[in-house]
């Protein structure tokens, strides 16, 4: 008799499950891997939510909104759209799950550029559809006539890029959506955080999607809630394939009242990029590589004393991190980002810790 797990159908048991960053359950750490916000949502978040529990004393038993329209109103005043032009989600993963089972199967590929969010591949593989894959080079120019022409019936671009930080303007990819005959899919979820977003460009181009997520600007990581913008029939389509209650009532107001919220969030956006850019000068001035990030996270190559470096060199800071209880994320499966850490932009407090130990193991760093 077959064993239960046996049972599943074939992609499924050839499935590499998506592997998050480490999140340790003791306090104690710096947690600089998941690129989480270090300030905590705006205090509006904590009112709204507790408003909620207090006037609608069915607010917990009752199902949530379905369509999350309250939110999707407030989505579309912050952006200058119609409410037909989004749609919100269990996270911005929800919505790219949604739209690669909209757009994506055997006979109709997902693209994508590499390195990139990994999630993608997983996600195409539950869907079974086909992946073409774009690769970047070492300088992370974007490939626009590759992408331009991929047959891909879906095409999705982290804009700016993950790992590496790097921003994308909108001329590029204007460029890219002239000619792109399929759903083009800039997902931003850290646009926040960047010189432009393709929101702007979505009146001129009818087949582009803009993803977002709470989880970095915001601060609302714990309670998984991102969106989509696109054209009405786009979000039409996507309505079809999701979850009736994909966003439960206390997320709904929360984000909302994060969303309308654009003071707070212009304050701790600008003292993230004020600590970004510091560190990315203590980055450069250690001789360390980085790409120039329009994120909250920086992208840098290690090396020793010498100016050497290696995969080897960078495990062996990513584990001498590790065991100062200094959390980064190592990408060691693709020969571009190797030699590289990625490290979350902390305050201004856990940056100076950081540094400390960085200076401390380039001392005593191994050769290269």
């Amino acid at each position: 008799m077959k064993t239960p797990g046996e049972f599943a159908i074939e992609r499924v048991r050839a499935l590499s499950a998506y592997t998050p960053g480490e999140q340790p359950q003791e306090a104690g750490w710096i947690k600089l891997n998941t690129n989480e916000n270090p300030y905590p949502p705006s205090p509006e978040v904590a009112r709204a939510i507790a408003r909620c529990l207090k006037d609608q004393a069915d607010c917990l038993k009752l199902y949530p909104d379905p369509v999350s329209q309250k939110l999707r109103a407030q989505i579309a005043k912050h952006h200058g759209l119609d409410e037909t032009q989004v749609i919100a989600g269990n996270g911005s993963d929800d919505i790219l799950n949604l739209l690669i089972r909209a757009f994506g199967d055997e006979k109709n590929a997902v693209g994508m550029t590499v390195p990139s969010y990994s999630l993608y591949e997983v996600l195409v593989a539950m869907q079974g559809a086909a992946l073409t894959k774009i690769p970047f080079a070492a300088d992370m120019a974007l490939p626009e006539k590759e992408i331009a022409a991929c047959p891909a019936n879906l095409f999705l671009l982290t804009s700016p890029n993950a790992p590496t930080g790097v921003g994308f303007s909108n001329a590029q990819l204007a460029r890219i959506l002239e000619t792109y005959e399929g759903i083009f899919v800039a997902d931003e979820a850290y646009a926040p955080f960047a010189d432009e977003s393709a929101a702007d460009l979505l009146g001129q181009h009818k087949n582009l999607v803009v993803v977002r997520t709470l989880s970095k600007a915001y601060g609302l990581a714990g309670l998984r809630v991102g969106y989509a913008l696109g054209d009405a029939a786009t979000i039409g389509i996507l309505d079809r394939v999701r979850d009736s209650y994909n966003l439960d009532t206390l997320a709904q107001s929360a984000a909302a009242a994060a969303i309308a919220d654009e003071d707070y969030l212009a304050v701790t956006l600008e003292a993230i990029k004020q600590t970004r850019a510091q560190f990315e000068k203590d980055v450069k001035a250690r001789g360390f590589f980085a790409y120039p990030s329009q994120t909250n996270f920086v992208f840098m190559r290690p090396c020793d004393g010498q100016g050497r470096h290696s995969s080897e060199l960078t495990r062996h800071l990513f584990e001498t991190l590790k065991a100062s209880r200094i959390l980064v994320r190592a990408f060691p499966n693709h020969p571009l980002t190797s030699c590289f850490l990625r490290v979350t932009i902390g305050t201004p407090a856990q940056m100076r810790a950081l540094n400390t130990a960085l200076d401390l193991w380039q001392t005593n760093a191994p050769p290269a």
